[in-house]
C-alpha cells in the first residue's frame, strides 16, 4: 500500500495548522487556539503515523517489531482528548471549570496513554503487521487487552463529542451551529469506524473472519471522519473572522461620506500621521473616526446650535425614530458648518471664538458617527439644510 489515503488528509491538517500557526506565535495563552492546533497537530500525526510505510519504517529505525501499533494508539487517544479539551473550551463558561475539566480529560487519557504502553511492553507481537494488527493480535494476552482499551477510549471520545456537540447546537445558532452538527456528522464517521474495528475482532474471538471490515474500511471511515470533523472545527472560526473583517471594512465604507465632508476642515489641523494602504482594516478605521474627530474639533466654533434644533424637529416631523432623528440633527450640522468655514477663509469666527470662550459643542456626549455619515448621504434633512446654506 502507498499510504496515499494516508498522507493526503495528514497534508490537509498540515496546511490548516500552517494557516493557525501565526495567530497562535501572536496569541499562545488564548486556550481555545491553542486547542485549535494540538488538534490539528495530532489529526496530521495520526494519519501520518497510520500509513503503512510509516509504520514499517518506524519499526525499522527502532528495532522493535510493531512498536508503530502503541504509537499510533496513543496518538489516537491523545487527539480523542484534544477534540474534548477543545470542545470544552470552544463552549466557554467559568475559567475555574473549564480549568478543571480539561484537566480531568487530559488526565484519564493520559492514564490510558500509560496503559497502553505497559501493556505493549507486557506482551508479545513477534510478526510485523502492518494494516491488520489489530486482527491479527485480537487473541493474543496483553495484546488483546490493548487493542480492546484503546478502541473503548476512542469510543468513549465519540459518544461524549457527539452529546456534547449535539446538545450545544439546539441552543445556538448561524455558523457555529452549522459547524458543530458538521462535527456531528464527522463522528458518525468515527462511531462507524469503531464499530467496524469491534465487529473484526469480535469475530476473531469467536473464530470467523471479518479482517476486511478492519483492513480496508475502517481506514476509510476514520479518514473521512476526521475530515468532515476538522472541517467543523475550522468553519465557524474561520466565518466568524471573515464576519469581523466584513463588517470592519462596511464600517470603513460606511465612514466615507462624513470623512470625505470634513476633509475641507480636517486638512487644516495640521500634518497627521498617514497610515500605509496595505495596514490592517482596524487600523484604517481607527484612522477615519481620529480624522472624523479631527475635523469636527476644528469645526466647534461653526456648529450652530439652533441648525441642529430645526434639523431634529424636521427629521422627527419626516418619521424619523429619536436615534436617528439624532443623527440626522448632528449631520446637518456639520454640512452647515463646513460650508460656513469654508466662507470664512481667514477664520474670523474661530479668533472670535478665541477671544472669548471656548464654544459649546451643541450635542454632548458620543456621536453616532456611521449613522451621521448615512445620513449626509441619504437624509433630505440634510440635502434641505445644505441647500439653505448654499442659498445665503
Amino acid at each position: 500500500m502507498d499510504g496515499s489515503s494516508y498522507y493526503v488528509p495528514a497534508a490537509a491538517m498540515g496546511v490548516a495548522l500552517a494557516v493557525k500557526a501565526p495567530a497562535l506565535s501572536r496569541s499562545w495563552r488564548d486556550p481555545l487556539l491553542r486547542s485549535v492546533c494540538a488538534l490539528l497537530a495530532l489529526a496530521g500525526l495520526v494519519f501520518f503515523f497510520a500509513a503503512p510505510p510509516t509504520i514499517a519504517k518506524v519499526n525499522d529505525i527502532t528495532g522493535i517489531t510493531n512498536v508503530s501499533a502503541p504509537l499510533v494508539y496513543c496518538l489516537l487517544s491523545a487527539f480523542s482528548a484534544a477534540c474534548l479539551v477543545l470542545v470544552v473550551n470552544w463552549r466557554g463558561g467559568p475559567a475555574e471549570e473549564t480549568r478543571r475539566t480539561t484537566r480531568r480529560i487530559t488526565g484519564g487519557y493520559g492514564v490510558v496513554i500509560a496503559a497502553l504502553i505497559t501493556l505493549f511492553a507486557l506482551g508479545s507481537a513477534p510478526a510485523e503487521r502492518l494494516v491488520d494488527f489489530d486482527t491479527y493480535y485480537a487473541r493474543t494476552p496483553y495484546m488483546r487487552e490493548m487493542i480492546v482499551l484503546y478502541l473503548l477510549a476512542l469510543t468513549v471520545a465519540g459518544v461524549a463529542m457527539n452529546l456534547m456537540c449535539g446538545r450545544w447546537a439546539l441552543q445556538v445558532r448561524g455558523w457555529l451551529r452549522t459547524g458543530l452538527l458538521i462535527i456531528v456528522m464527522g463522528y458518525m464517521f468515527d462511531l462507524a469506524y469503531l464499530a467496524t474495528k469491534f465487529t473484526a475482532v469480535i469475530a476473531r474471538w469467536s473464530g470467523g473472519n471479518l479482517d476486511g471490515l478492519s483492513t480496508y474500511a475502517a481506514p476509510m471511515l476514520a479518514s473521512t471522519g476526521a475530515l468532515i470533523s476538522a472541517l467543523g472545527f475550522c468553519l465557524p472560526l474561520a466565518c466568524q473572522r471573515v464576519g469581523d473583517s466584513w463588517t470592519t471594512w462596511s464600517t470603513y465604507r460606511r465612514l466615507g461620506p462624513l470623512w470625505r465632508e470634513l476633509r475641507p476642515a480636517s486638512g487644516r489641523t495640521g500634518h497627521a500621521v498617514r497610515i500605509s494602504w496595505w495596514s490592517s482594516v482596524e487600523l484604517q478605521v481607527t484612522q477615519r473616526e481620529s480624522d472624523i474627530h479631527d475635523g469636527m474639533l476644528s469645526l466647534y466654533p461653526y456648529f450652530d446650535p439652533r441648525v441642529r434644533a430645526r434639523a431634529h424637529d424636521a427629521a422627527v416631523a419626516a418619521g424619523s425614530d429619536p436615534v436617528q432623528a439624532q443623527a440626522e440633527a448632528d449631520a446637518a450640522m456639520v454640512a452647515a458648518a463646513v460650508r460656513a468655514r469654508v466662507a470664512d477663509p481667514e477664520g474670523r469666527v474661530i479668533s472670535a471664538a478665541e477671544v472669548t470662550a471656548a464654544p459649546v459643542p451643541p450635542h454632548e456626549g458620543p456621536r453616532d458617527l456611521v449613522r451621521m455619515s448615512m445620513a449626509l448621504r441619504t437624509s433630505p434633512v440634510v440635502a434641505a439644510v445644505r441647500g439653505q446654506a448654499r442659498a445665503r
